[in-house]
């Protein structure tokens, strides 16, 4: 193929075909070494701003998610331990200083309410959750949510 040159003034556009590009990308990059105005910084803060404000609210829930998730895992941690002790002794542990194979995560508080022969109920809340969780492991099914 046969390379075309245009030369106009003495200085050379390349070939024919696409000398408007490279003309066009001078041009273009001239323009972006200029910089943003302070109008056009404002704007993307402005939008940002609005973004992050709508953000807020939904991440708080999610936090609030991640408490309560804690919180139910730690009564199923408790359910756990509770069964090893009823294996090795005769009833369910009435307190959590008999439970030696559980401890509760940071934040959330545990207690054992009753505990008998043949069953133990025990309620869970994280400190920043949003729910009372409660493990009855007579009923179907043992663990059971209610909103603060």
């Amino acid at each position: 193929m046969k390379d075309v040159t245009q030369t106009v003034g003495g200085s050379s556009l390349g070939t024919a075909p696409f000398g408007w590009l490279r003309r066009s990308l001078r041009r273009s990059l001239r323009r972006q070494r200029e910089g943003f105005t302070l109008l056009e910084l404002l704007v993307v803060i402005a939008i940002i701003g609005i973004l992050a404000s709508a953000a807020l609210p939904r991440f708080d829930a999610f936090r609030a998610a991640a408490y309560d998730a804690r919180a139910q895992q730690d009564l199923r941690n408790l359910a756990s331990a509770q069964e090893l002790y009823r294996a090795t002794h005769e009833d369910y542990a009435a307190a959590l200083e008999d439970v030696v194979a559980y401890s509760a995560s940071e934040g959330v508080t545990v207690a054992i309410e009753s505990a008998s022969a043949t069953g133990f109920t025990a309620v869970s809340r994280h400190e920043a959750g949003s729910q009372r969780f409660a493990w009855d492991s007579d009923a179907q099914p043992p663990l059971t949510a209610t909103a603060d």
